[in-house]
Order: C-alpha cells, then structure tokens, then sequence
C-alpha cells in the first residue's frame, strides 16, 4: 500500500472552489475533490501549527497539557510506528518550524527527510541588514521590522530577496520534490510520502506571474504579512492583503496540479492513497480580526478541508460526507491503511469505516478543539461553543512535559518555580513528566493576547447563523453541550485543575 499525506499550512476551506467559492477558482483542488471524499464538517484540534502536527502524529490531543512544543518521549508518532513496521517514510517539507527548539522530535521519526530552506523567519541567509533603504521602499510601514530579536521579521526580507534574486521559490522546490519522490518510487510498494507546504502560510508570497490576475497586490508596496489582532488597516491595504493570499492559493493550486499529472501518469489511483487536509485557516478581516491565535476560534479557523482519495481497489465513491471529523483522526486513519494497531493512547478514529459504501458506523457527536491557556471549544458540526477561563489571571495552569521548549527558546529558570516531577499521566506510557506552572508574566501576556472584551464564552447555531455573527441565549442547550464537552475532556485526559479553572468543576460532579 501506497499513502501521499499533503498538509498544506493556514489553507482557508473557504477559498476553494470546491467548498463553495464562486469568485475564485481553484481547478485542481477540485480536480482532487472529484476522487475524495470530501469531508464537509472538519475540524481543527491544538492549534497553531507544531501543536497540530503533534496532533496529527500522534491522534491525541495535546493542547490540555501544554502550548507549542516538541514531540515528547512518550508519544506515539505516526512516522514511527510505520518505520518500525517496515514501511518507507519520507517527509519533504518547507515548514521551517520542525528545525526550531519547539519542533524537536518530528523530522527524526522518518525513515528520510529533506528539508526546503526561506520560508517566513527561517535562519538561512546571513542577516546582514545591508541597505534599511531598500526594504522600507519595497514594503508597507506595517511590515517594517528589522530588529535582530530572534522573532523579528527580519530574516524574511534576506531570505525573500535571494529567493527572487535565484528563481527558488520553496513551494515550487518542495513539489518537484515530491513528483520527484513518485518518479523514482512510484513502482515501489509501502511507504507513505508526507508532502508538507508552509503555504499558504503568511507572508504570503507568491511567484510573480501568479499576481496578474490581482492588480491590488501589484499596486504599491508589498503588503503580504498581517499583524494578528483587530483588523486596524485601511480598505485598500486589506484589498491588497487577501489578493496577495488569493495569488498564493492559486500557486498551490497550480502546482498541486503538476503534482496530481504525475499521479496520472504513472496510473497510481489504482494502489495509492492520497490525503490533503491543513492544520487551520486564518482569517482575512473576517469578525473584524487578522490572523489567528488572538481572535476567537471562528469557523474561518477552526473549519478546515479534509480530502481523502482511495485508491480505485477501495470500496468507496467520490461523495461529500457530513460526519464529523478533526485533525487527530488523521493518523488512525493512516494506521488503518497500513493494517497497523492502533495504539490505545489514540483518541481519534480512523475514517476508513465511514468512507465505505453501506457502512452503518456512527461518527463522534462533538469534538472540541483550541489553544493552550485560552477558549476550550465545542462543536458537534450544529452549533459552535467558545468557553473561556473565568479569570485567566487567576487559577492554576500547568503545563505537562518532558521537553521544556517554546517556539524558538527552551524555558527559563524561572519556569520551573515551584515545578514538580509528577509520576506518570495516562498516556505517558510510564514515563514522568514534568507539571510546570504557568508563571504569572506568561498569565499576564495571555490576556494582553486575548483581551477579555473577545474572551466572552458564547453559542452559535451554525446552521442558522454560519457566519457567527449572532451568539444564542439558551441556557438548557449550553447545559447540555457543556456536559459533551466535560466528557470529551474527560476522555481527553484533561488534568484536574482546568475543570475549576473554567468553572466546570460543579458540572462535572
């Protein structure tokens, strides 16, 4: 058995075609659609991107117990499991997060991987500022950042002006590679390609010839990299913003393209699986809100396309189903294909049984998603629940580790005050781990990151109201729907003191 796994980063279901975009095409996102099942209620998990993959790798949820981080010692991934059992695993990638201290443990568990170098704030070329000058005549003040803070913008503006300057473009790069992969192994048996793109990711640069069509993001200078928060720009650089994003869709969209000719060519429809999903959308001035992270986790984010194309020898039409799904069914999906257990740890479901024809299996009836330390979400694919901490200033919240790093630094020493090595957790397999809490300059940054004006827990009808503009007052309904989420936590494995911190301990008993 054969698996491509495409994981494309902050890819709006919304601005394919294929889920209802009539304004913008995107042909061979379509094109795949009309193989797949095309899953119509899915749903992020942990967010944002190294704790969705750790998410996708593992099929467990990990945003209860701790932000962004590594693949911990305990963890099932998914790569591992498939190494282990004899199948060829490779990872192409741009995703420059798996090389930071944060994303530790994720390239290591494949049989081989390569790695695109120059997406957003990869240290690659030498940041020399040379010429200020010349990036504040090329881009908007918004973008001006040029700080040598190893979270500064900076190392963008170097890297972009060499990949111009060479005609490198990393989404280009990664899919040759992958067609490259099917080439040379195509004719081989079990191993799974795991295709990753940083796109449509912010910054949102796109080849040149991809911005004829959009005369905004031509106009002026580049606006392609949004400050997450309150929509705070003017109409026209907003304009210019989402055509910079439209222009980036319809690179992926090209490129997926050449990627599926091959597919074509080589005729491997007949044995090989292939799965595209993304680890969460972004919102473009959408609620009044940029980015993700500090707005609530509406549908623009939290919704996202699932497609999962059989091979012709699978009992299973092309169809639109209306099952519930999210992020962490992923990898029990890829064990199934392989015929590999499914490690008890895993809290999603494989998704093989509901594809095929005249399967009576039930889906889950809600899931909930979010980030470390804000909202705890709901959705049953009918309504939608944002549930947040009554004071996240106040109350404990630990995080639970054995691999103390953030995105880019490891913690400090202050971190570990008053921290404990606990024995074990459910799904540690024996291992102890640290309990950490969170200090109170980190509790004190969480509510400038969400202020409590947007930090409102509140129900929407997605059915009646699908652009949640218009949150329910329906105290029996947010009754039940918060008994379906303390189960889920329950099941999730979620540490005791998040059920007071969100005033669900009186629920809960």
């Amino acid at each position: 058995m054969k698996v491509v796994f495409l994981l494309f980063d902050s890819l709006n279901r919304h601005a394919l075609s294929c889920y209802g975009n009539k304004q913008h095409l995107t042909p061979n996102f379509d094109r795949l659609a009309e193989r797949s099942v095309q899953f119509e209620r899915h749903f992020v998990g942990s967010l944002p991107c190294m704790p969705a993959r750790r998410d996708i790798q593992t099929g467990r949820l990990n945003f209860l117990h701790r932000g962004w981080g590594p693949l911990e010692p305990f963890d099932h991934s998914v790569a591992d499991i498939l190494r282990s059992a004899g199948v060829i695993t490779h990872l192409i990638t741009d995703h420059y997060h798996y090389f930071e201290d944060g994303g530790a443990g994720f390239h290591g568990r494949y049989s081989s991987w390569e790695f695109i170098r120059g997406q957003e704030k990869d240290k690659w070329q030498p940041q020399f500022l040379e010429n200020e000058a010349l990036y504040k005549n090329k881009y908007e003040k918004n973008q001006h950042d040029f700080s040598t803070d190893i979270n500064s913008k900076l190392p963008y503006f170097i890297n972009r002006e060499y990949l111009e300057k060479n005609q490198q473009f990393p989404l280009a790069q990664c899919f040759d590679q992958g067609i490259d992969f099917l080439k040379k192994n195509g004719n081989k048996d079990q191993w799974l390609l795991h295709l990753e793109l940083f796109d449509p990711h912010e910054p949102f640069f796109a080849p040149e010839r991809f911005l004829k069509n959009y005369p905004e993001a031509l106009s002026g200078k580049i606006f392609d990299w949004p400050s997450y928060g309150r929509t705070d720009i003017s109409p026209s650089l907003l304009n210019k913003l989402r055509a910079n994003y439209s222009a980036l869709i319809d690179a992926c969209d090209h490129y997926l393209g050449l990627f599926l000719d091959e597919m074509d060519q080589q005729n491997l429809w007949e044995d090989t699986w292939v799965i595209l999903t993304t680890d969460h959308g972004l919102l473009l001035g959408e609620k009044e809100f940029l980015g993700k992270n500090r707005p609530p986790f509406y549908n623009e984010v939290a919704h996202i396309p699932l497609f999962i194309a059989p091979p012709n020898s699978f009992n299973c039409s092309p169809q639109k189903s209306k099952v519930l799904t999210q992020t962490i069914d992923i990898m029990p999906t890829i064990l199934d294909i392989f015929k590999q257990n499914i490690p008890e740890q895993v809290t999603g479901y494989s998704l093989l049984p509901l594809m095929e024809k005249y399967s009576e299996k039930k889906s889950r009836d809600g899931c909930i998603f979010g980030q470390f330390g804000s909202a705890i979400n709901f959705t049953d694919g009918r309504y939608s629940y944002f549930m947040y901490p009554l004071d996240p200033q106040v109350g404990d919240l630990y995080q639970y580790t054995l691999m103390p790093s953030n995105m880019r630094t490891f913690f400090e020493v202050a971190d570990f005050k008053d921290a404990q090595i606990i024995k074990s957790l459910p799904f540690s397999q024996g291992f102890p781990v640290w309990r950490l809490p969170v200090n109170p300059d980190t509790k004190a940054n969480m509510v400038k990151r969400y202020p409590l004006l947007d930090a409102k827990t509140v129900l929407f009808d997605l059915d009646e109201d699908p652009d949640q503009r218009k949150p329910l007052n329906d105290l029996d309904l947010e009754i039940s729907i918060r008994k379906k989420l303390i189960r889920l936590m329950m099941e999730n494995d979620a540490p005791e003191e998040l059920f007071s911190l969100y005033g669900l301990e009186l629920d809960k008993n």
